[in-house]
């Protein structure tokens, strides 16, 4: 052996293989987590002079060296590690089998949060580490220290170095680096930090991988920042912060589909009932009180607008336009902000993936009764297992098959034991009695299929003793050896029945699917959350109401406060009213004249004759009831009954006598376009109807002069008209007021003609 030359030993014990690098010279050592690994001893010139130049005595040394140093090394190491149990032992194994054969392994019980079918994305993901990398998805067994024993048994008897990663259902649970640089301790702490509780773990390996394709020194910087940024600094943990999570609940999508509700209920219905009603407050209002003439810049929009004010059916259609589009805008925001699927990053399972687990189990009965979960911690001895399979081939009522595999709320049967035996019973096809004991929480459960045992006993009379035993010790594996064996004499002693029986009530599991999509957004609570909303919308619609009533009281006061209106004044109407604006503006105008016309105040007798009998006369139309009860003047009651011609010829009549107590005017006429107007203030040319291109000659308002000054030819989009008899709420259509029947027609002659009309159609002389 020259000087440098390199002697590589390898000591086999009982934790693995020792080894170390030592230099000789310098006492360099590098020993990995997990056990010692593989390593050269390299013997340098110094060690060389030390036995002679020639280095006769060199050889013999370092040959008698090799043969001592295993024993030595093993010495110490056999005491430190101790030999592992053999279901251990025996697990890894056949895990490092599985590694041997393609370096990403994904268990098949985890089909519903982690498919089979993810196996090529864990390897996709794998490549980019820079580094050999083996990956283990398997079912969560424990703490952090069974694991990281897992990986370092399974290094072990893999004989690979690389970076060995143990995933669970959820995230990176252990990470451990044999022979490589790799900064496996920071990556997995950096995503235990940043990714939420519900990120999946493939999303989870995924961010493990971008640390470790960082380098050494900036993932521990990394995982440093995610320390500082997320991990409590308290004595209790105090300044935990948790990241926000991935995916809703059912829970949250019920709250979403409630509050959708209401919204979409609130703001339609609100502007529905508001918008009108609002409307028609302001008209009341502006009727109250009338508005002065019109100025040059009235003049001027009046010129822009090139036409009146929208009309009622107008106004509806605005607000069922407006209603239909924030309706369907709530509708789409809500769809495009509430926009979750799934409430878990589970990818779907294929159908291979959901019965693999079933049909390894079931191969595996076919040669042996007793069927032992090779991914899971062994729980049963050598001798326990020869003594169940004899109490097993002993059992005179049938077949006994006994399944040790756990029971995981993430595999094909959702962790239901029932179902995972209803599966092994439809693919393995022969009658007996399944036993499937979880060797993680240690439980067992019996069904039977066409045994000759009461199903009744099987289904409810097994001792807890039996199913469940002490959960409180696990040191010996939920001694689920001793617990078999009182099962099977339970069963030895069970009544005999005739004919066989069945004790599975043959409940499936829930589909894999459906049961992490989350329900519709227009299902469920939204109904409720709509009811909801149309209350709250009735609600502040009454709010809304009430103190607009206020305010037009408090406005109707200030009006009668010695404030008459001036002369020029013109009152304002739509030139389509409906029959609740009629009905809301004649109790207002009969109101309004009754506080400003005093009887008994000096004025010169025409002018109080005149009001007298605008007053009575609209009286007659309106509150005809009140008049008989109070011949001194209404009482503000107006009938529900009364025709919109009637109402209309009421509010023209108390508008007339309201400006002539104001003006002293007894002369003028009303708007020949509007009589709802007021009295006109001139005389203009327009074109009165729309069929007929003449143009007359017509007494007009302030308001109606400055719009027909502008365009005489549209001046018949002025003219008042009423709704017509027929059903519904505003009649059959549309009539000019001319053309309707009762005495408003007389108003284009003048208010004595319509005084003396109202007193004939009245039957009062």
């Amino acid at each position: 052996m020259d000087e440098g030359d390199e002697v590589a030993v390898e000591v086999k014990g009982a934790g693995g293989v020792l080894g170390g690098l030592v230099r000789h010279g310098n006492g360099d050592r590098a020993v990995r987590r997990g056990g010692v690994p593989r390593g050269r001893i390299r013997f340098g010139r110094a060690g060389a002079r030390r036995f002679g130049a020639s280095g006769f005595l060199f050889r013999p040394v370092v040959f008698v060296a090799c043969l001592l140093l295993p024993l030595l090394a093993a010495a110490p190491a056999l005491a430190a590690a101790p030999e592992p149990p053999p279901g251990e032992v025996s697990r890894a194994a056949s895990l490092a089998a599985h590694l041997r054969t393609d370096p990403v392994y994904v268990t098949d019980q985890l089909p519903r949060s982690v498919p089979r079918s993810t196996a090529p994305e864990f390897a996709k993901l794998a490549k980019r580490t820079g580094v050999p990398t083996y990956v283990l998805v398997l079912p969560g067994t424990g703490a952090g220290a069974e694991n990281e024993g897992l990986l370092g048994a399974v290094h072990d008897r893999l004989g690979r170095d690389g970076l060995y990663v143990l995933v669970d259902d959820s995230s990176v649970v252990a990470a451990d680096a044999f022979g490589v640089r790799a900064p496996a301790e920071d990556a997995e702490t950096v995503q235990q930090y940043e990714l939420p509780y519900d990120a999946g773990p493939l999303l989870s390996f995924e961010r493990f991988v971008d640390v470790i394709a960082e380098g050494s020194k900036k993932a521990a910087q990394h995982a440093a920042d995610a320390r500082a940024e997320y991990a409590g600094h308290g004595p209790y943990g105090e300044g935990y912060k948790e990241p926000e999570p991935l995916h809703i609940s059912p829970t949250d999508r019920r709250n979403q589909s409630f509050l959708t509700g209401i919204v979409l209920a609130v703001l339609p219905l609100l502007v529905l009932l508001l918008a009108p009603y609002v409307r028609r407050w302001s008209w009341g209002r502006r009727s109250a009180a009338p508005a002065p003439a019109p100025t040059s810049a009235d003049l001027g929009a009046a010129r822009a607008s090139k036409g009146p004010a929208p009309s009622t059916a107008r106004f509806r259609w605005v607000v069922a336009s407006v209603v239909a589009a924030l309706a369907g805008l709530v509708a789409l925001t809500t769809t495009l902000l509430f926009d979750q699927t799934t409430s878990s990053a589970a990818p779907p399972p294929t159908g291979t993936d959901m019965t693999a687990r079933v049909e390894r189990v079931v191969d595996g009965l076919r040669r042996d009764p007793v069927y032992t979960d090779p991914e899971s911690p062994r729980v049963l001895s050598g001798q326990r297992m020869d003594e169940l399979r004899k109490r097993v081939g002993e059992f005179e009522r049938g077949s006994v098959y006994v399944a040790l595999v756990p029971q995981l709320p993430e595999d094909e049967s959702a962790g239901e034991a029932e179902a995972f035996a209803d599966a092994l019973h439809a693919r393995l096809d022969k009658p007996g009695v399944y036993v499937v004991a979880d060797p993680l929480a240690g439980e067992i459960d019996v069904i039977t299929y066409h045994v000759r045992i009461d199903a009744n006993l099987i289904a409810f009379d097994v001792p807890d003793s039996i199913r469940y035993g002490d959960t409180d010790d696990r040191s010996d594996g939920h001694q689920l050896g001793e617990r078999l064996d009182r099962l099977m004499t339970f069963l030895d002693k069970a009544p005999r029945t005739d004919p066989p029986e069945t004790s599975s009530y043959g409940d499936a599991a829930p589909d894999a699917v459906e049961e992490r999509a989350l329900p519709r957004l227009f299902s469920g609570d939204f109904w409720p959350g709509l009811m909801v909303g149309a209350f709250g919308a009735l609600l502040v619609f009454g709010v809304v109401a009430g103190v607009l009533g206020v305010v037009r009281r408090a406005t109707r006061r200030g009006v009668s406060d010695g404030r008459p209106p001036v002369a020029g004044v013109a009152f304002e109407a739509p030139a389509d009213p409906s029959a609740s604006y009629l009905r809301a503006a004649a109790r207002e105008e009969l109101d309004a004249l009754a506080r400003e016309f005093d009887p008994d105040a000096a004025l010169p007798s025409a002018l109080r004759t005149r009001i007298w009998d605008c007053l009575d006369t609209a009286t007659l139309l309106a509150d005809r009831a009140g008049a008989e009860r109070d011949a001194a003047g209404p009482d503000g009651r107006v009938d529900d009954d009364v025709p919109p011609a009637d109402l209309a010829a009421a509010v023209t009549l108390a508008r007339m006598g309201r400006a002539a107590l104001a003006t002293g005017d007894t002369s003028k006429p009303s708007c020949a376009l509007n009589p709802l107007h007021g009295p006109a203030t001139g005389w203009r040319d327009a074109q009165y109807a729309p069929e007929d291109s003449r143009r007359r000659t017509l007494p007009v308002c302030a308001t109606c002069r400055a719009f027909v000054t502008e365009d005489p030819g549209r001046a018949h989009t002025l003219r008042l008209t009423l709704p017509g008899p027929g059903r519904g709420r505003n009649g059959g259509g549309r009539v000019p007021y001319e053309d309707v029947a009762g005495p408003l027609p007389a108003a284009r002659k003048g208010v004595p003609q319509l005084i003396r009309k109202v007193r004939e159609y009245a039957g009062v002389q």
